[in-house]
Order: structure tokens, then sequence, then C-alpha cells
């Protein structure tokens, strides 16, 4: 079985776009996190690369609706130790390339007056200037990372979703478009990539919501309410079960107790509201108090059966002490 983030991913590679500006917004993304630029003298290329076959197709759509290029698709498999192998996606005309840097941003023409143009590293674009303040391409650029660098826990296991950035105005950019949806994300650094992270089944479903990955959603919360359900019998057990050991721990103190006033002076002895009290805990030692209650004639509150039963502790405390010799 799949695990949960490749069904996440399953589910957004086929997501229609159907606005060019969206569709940039995912692109760019795509080349942000896991996009190459080859500059020689010779030639200009874009290289992306990706472990899955369905983001490859992804990418390469993606590309043929935006700007009619269709890249070249190349099958890299790796050693027998790594069973993963790579599809690696590459624009190699220089025209075509620069058409790309140009439309999503990356290129500035420089105010030089030859007018030969100046390609902009890509890891200092800013969300001002890659035009994705609105909304619907927000969402497709996020849609675009997580297809590019994330992962998500399977909902039985701890809620955690990670998105693998390689640079740090990356992660700030991304930060920011969660906080636009009220999503509140925080990133660490791992070895040479910064990782934006969620945590929490409300900021996770709210995420899966954004990137329109609704089956998912609906997946991850059956798995949730099913998961919520279960840690509350379990917790309604453990207290039964701690209320019930707890109650047989008092019974049999209270049994022993009886058991000594009645060997030392005799039930008889007791006045008929403890009298009754004790015959009831002795015939009945499972029972809980407010049980002990209703059995009582007439019927007795919880409290007031509690309260009998702790002046019988006193009354057999007075006996062990009075029986105890004294040591001078």
């Amino acid at each position: 079985m799949p695990s949960f983030s490749r069904q996440v991913k399953n589910e957004l590679v086929r997501y229609p776009y159907k606005k060019r500006c969206c569709a940039l917004a995912e692109l760019q993304a795509f080349l942000q996190m896991s996009g190459r630029l080859t500059i020689n003298k010779k030639a200009v290329s874009i290289t992306l690369q990706t472990q899955s076959a369905f983001v490859a197709r992804r990418i390469f759509s993606l590309f043929k609706f935006c700007f009619a290029v269709s890249p070249e698709i190349l099958f890299c498999r790796r050693n027998k130790l790594r069973r993963n192998s790579t599809f690696l996606l590459r624009v190699p005309d220089k025209d075509d390339a620069f058409l790309v840097l140009r439309e999503l941003g990356f290129l500035k023409t420089a105010s030089e007056s030859d007018g030969r143009p100046v390609l902009k590293p890509y890891w200092q674009n800013c969300a001002s200037e890659s035009g994705l303040m609105e909304k619907c391409c927000q969402r497709a650029y996020l849609r675009g990372c997580f297809l590019a660098g994330g992962s998500i826990n399977n909902p039985n296991m701890p809620y955690h979703l990670e998105i693998v950035t390689p640079y740090y105005s990356y992660a700030q950019l991304i930060i920011g478009m969660l906080s636009s949806f009220n999503l509140e994300g925080r990133y660490f650094k791992r070895k040479e990539d910064f990782v934006v992270y969620l945590k929490g089944a409300e900021k996770i479903g709210e995420f899966l919501r954004i990137v329109s990955a609704h089956n998912a959603l609906l997946a991850f919360e059956n798995v949730r309410i099913v998961k919520g359900v279960r840690n509350r019998i379990n917790r309604l057990v453990n207290c039964e079960t701690a209320n019930l050991t707890k109650t047989v721990f008092a019974s049999q103190e209270q049994i022993g107790n009886i058991g000594l006033i009645e060997e030392t002076m005799g039930l008889k002895a007791l006045p008929p509201t403890l009298r009754q009290v004790a015959q009831l805990r002795l015939r009945f030692p499972e029972a809980t108090l407010q049980e002990l209650g209703e059995m009582a004639v007439p019927p007795l509150s919880k409290s007031a059966v509690n309260h009998r039963l702790r002046r019988i502790n006193t009354l057999a405390q007075k006996i062990r002490e009075n029986s105890t010799p004294n040591k001078n």
C-alpha cells in the first residue's frame, strides 16, 4: 500500500489547472524547489528532477500548457542499493529556456546600454516579484512546493508535514504564504536544506484543503476521528480501571476493619446506621459506595455511605491503638 505522502501527491498531480497564472505559479515552485540552471558559452538549459513518474508527467504538462515547450525526459536508474530511480526533465533549447526564465521572473533585463539579459539568481526572488499574491496562485505555488519537496506522516502516526527547500528565502516565502491562510509554519535547518513544517491535525488538514487534496483530506479526517475515538475510549477505560482498583483496595480495607470490630466488640455494639452499612459491605464486597447506598433502607446518598464507612475505619483504628501495648 502506498504511503500517505504518495497518496496525496498522486491526487495533486491530477488536479486540473485552468488559469495560466496558477500553472505558472506551480511551475515556479518546481523550479525553485528542484530546478537546476546550466549556463555555459555554448548552451543554456533548465533541468528538473523527481523520483515520481506522476510528478514528472505533471511538470511536462505544465511546460506544454504554459509555454508550448516539450522538455526532454531522461530516466536515470540507480544502483542496486537504491531502489528509487530519477526522472530528469530538461529544456535544452536556449530560446525556450530564456522564455521560461523571463516569464517566471528569474531573468531581468540589464539597464546597461547593451541591453544584454542578466540572470538574477532565483533564490533571491520574493513574493512581490513572483506575482504570487493572488490566493489561487498561492494555492498553486504551495501545491507545487509539496509535490517537489513535501512529505506527510501517516495519520495513524504523530501529525507532521514538511516541505524541504534549498534556500532560506524560499522557506520564508512558504511561511509567509501559509500565514496568509492563517497557518503558522516553522522551519529548521537540516544539513544544507531548510525544512518548513506543520504540526497538529488541524493545521495539516487545513493545508490539504488549501492545496485541494480533498480525497486525502477525507481519508485524513476519517483516520483522525477513529484515532480520537480510540484515544477517548482508552482514557475512559484507564479511568474506569483506576476507579475500580481504588474501590477494590478501599473495600478490602473496610472489610478488614469491620472484621476487627466484629471480633473485638461485635457488630451489635455499633449504632444501627453504622451496623447496616457494615453488613452491606460484608455482603457486597465489590459494590461501589453508590450501589451500597441504593441497597440501604432507607436509601442513602454516596456521601452518607462514605461518611459512615469512615466512622467505622476510625473506630477500628482506635481499637488497634488501644490493643497495642505501650513500650516504656
